[in-house]
């Protein structure tokens, strides 16, 4: 292979930055999307400082951002009396360089895929091939198996192959058989959009309940300007029976209100009418909260897994996808440092593979919500004043520790070099 070649299997969100990357950095791809066609899928995300930081070395900025979400200025915890856990600014206000952004993210994804295709051409992105497998070749590179929609069956020759493909990933199926199955640990998310008006700092980021009954609610688009009415992106979120196997491997499918509606029905409040928001509904979608349990490797010779191929992890710290930003730009640097090679697949490997999975563990067990589970543990959930049953040190060093292991500690994020300095290409 006279000039190195990148295979990307699947088109979301952290395949298409990877692509970006490469595109950016001067490395021939192929993304390999196993959908017919790309649509607007999917509701509420929230994009970290530090992927932000990455998307803005992209040249995606604040222009682009803005017209698929917000920037977040506020995260905070409330118990079920509606008294305040914790809060904090976020973002820009919270001393960053970068703001973090709230986004919709079917528009988020669709915005990245004409970037690529208005940077790279139309056809870097082969839609309705799905990556079922690879073998290795004796020269060091690999083929990857592909099935088009229609059935058949495609060999693509590359020098690396990057795993992108998801909770589901064939590839991770190919690199590790004996992985256990998708993890559930009981709990099951409805998630939707409603139009309603924004609430505290009219960009924040409010988790309310316990860590076994909660509603997570944030805005994704601005306000109109006439009605004041935002996209307000919510989940709504229960544990149940962890037995019931109708939860065991996931899905992501539409579901009526008032099927999970009445688990809320006493959630009223003067600030915030969640039966109400919950009935105005644009749309609902019902999924189990999963992961999978961290795998010792992620590279296989000249084959690598990221984003949820690598790590899928619960949505409970609100970085799944900013992750996936950061793989693709890290696996953009290692390439710059070892060229497009197995030892810049191993470099990325060796670097991140133990403390992410640290992460999905971190997540496994609540996240930042663990404040709850504190709560929950020493007064079952209601008190008049938190610093009774959780003094602030104890809080904020708790955040500070979750904050750090996820990579977005503010001096950390604000005082680290480039991922990839401008101009750098791979020569």
């Amino acid at each position: 292979m006279s000039e190195p070649h990148v295979i990307i299997a699947g088109g979301g969100i952290g395949g298409l930055v990877t692509a970006l990357t490469l595109q950016q950095i001067g490395v021939k791809f192929s993304v390999y999307e196993a959908v017919r066609e790309l649509a607007p899928l999917g509701v509420g995300i929230n994009i970290q400082p530090n992927a932000v930081r990455e998307l803005q070395d992209l040249g995606i900025g604040p222009e682009a951002l803005d017209s698929v979400g917000l920037p977040a200025r506020e995260w905070a915890l409330v118990g079920l009396k509606g008294n305040d856990v914790y809060s904090e600014p976020r973002g820009l206000e919270a001393g960053y360089h970068w703001p973090q952004y709230a986004v919709h993210r079917g528009r988020f994804h669709m915005m990245l895929y004409h970037i690529l295709k208005e940077r790279a051409g139309a056809d870097v992105v082969r839609t309705g091939h799905k990556v079922t497998g690879y073998e290795h070749k004796c020269d060091g590179t690999v083929t990857a198996l592909i099935e088009r929609a229609d059935g058949t069956q495609l060999r693509e020759n590359g020098t690396i192959l990057i795993a992108a493909d998801g909770i589901h990933s064939a590839v991770r199926a190919r690199m590790h058989p004996q992985q256990p199955p998708i993890h559930w640990g009981g709990a099951i998310m409805w998630r939707g959009t409603t139009m309603a008006k924004p609430i505290r700092t009219g960009a924040s980021f409010v988790g309310l309940g316990t860590h076994k009954q909660r509603v997570v609610l944030y805005p994704i688009s601005h306000p109109d300007p006439e009605t004041g009415l935002a996209m307000i992106n919510w989940i709504a979120e229960v544990v149940v029976d962890k037995d019931d196997g109708r939860y065991s491997n996931g899905w992501f499918r539409p579901v009526k209100v008032e099927d999970f509606a009445h688990h809320f029905a006493k959630w009223t409040y003067d600030w915030l009418d969640v039966p109400d928001l919950l009935a105005r509904a644009d749309v609902a979608y019902e999924n189990p909260m999963i992961d999978r349990d961290p795998v010792p490797t992620w590279q296989d010779g000249p084959v690598i897994l990221m984003g949820d191929a690598a790590h899928a992890m619960y949505p409970t710290g609100s970085n799944g996808a900013s992750q996936a930003i950061m793989d693709a730009r890290h696996l953009g640097a290692a390439m710059l440092e070892h060229g497009v090679t197995p030892a810049a697949l191993r470099a990325f490997d060796a670097k991140f593979c133990a403390p992410i999975s640290e992460l999905v563990l971190r997540n496994r067990g609540a996240g930042p919500f663990g404040l709850l589970n504190l709560i929950d543990e020493r007064c079952g959930g209601e008190f008049e004043d938190i610093n009774d049953v959780v003094p602030e040190a104890e809080r904020n060093a708790f955040m500070a520790r979750y904050k750090a292991a996820a990579g977005f500690a503010v001096e950390q994020l604000n005082t680290a070099p480039a991922t990839i300095p401008q101009g750098r290409m791979l020569r």
